[in-house]
């Protein structure tokens, strides 16, 4: 019998950490290491997946599901993006964040 992986359409493989499956190997890692970097008191908590609902004058475009929030030592909250490769579709959806959501959070692409 023939066992098919999972491979997503952009050749990124599922990976799982801590219990939880991720869209890529440098998901998981980041997620690795916003767990480190939160022992180390760096930060003060994360989510994985997080949803925004990006809706322009009343009207709801779309969501975006970030892969991670953020809230740092100070209290700010970021948004943080890992992407090995970028579709147009990404593209747009980030520039609509950025114009929605930039003075409420800090937006970071993490390559």
């Amino acid at each position: 019998m023939y066992i098919q992986r999972y491979k997503g359409k952009y050749g990124n493989k599922k990976k799982e950490y801590n219990g939880r499956a991720y869209h890529s190997q440098l998901e998981a890692s980041y997620a690795q290491q916003l767990d480190l970097m939160l022992k180390a008191k760096e930060i003060k908590a994360w989510k994985p997946q997080f949803k925004l609902s990006l809706d322009v004058n009343g009207y709801h475009i779309c969501n975006y599901i970030a892969d991670f929030w953020i809230l740092n030592k100070s209290g700010e909250e970021e948004i943080h993006e890992t992407k090995g490769f970028r579709t147009d579709l990404f593209n747009f959806k980030w520039k609509l964040t950025e114009a929605l959501f930039s003075k409420k959070y800090k937006l970071i692409l993490i390559k």
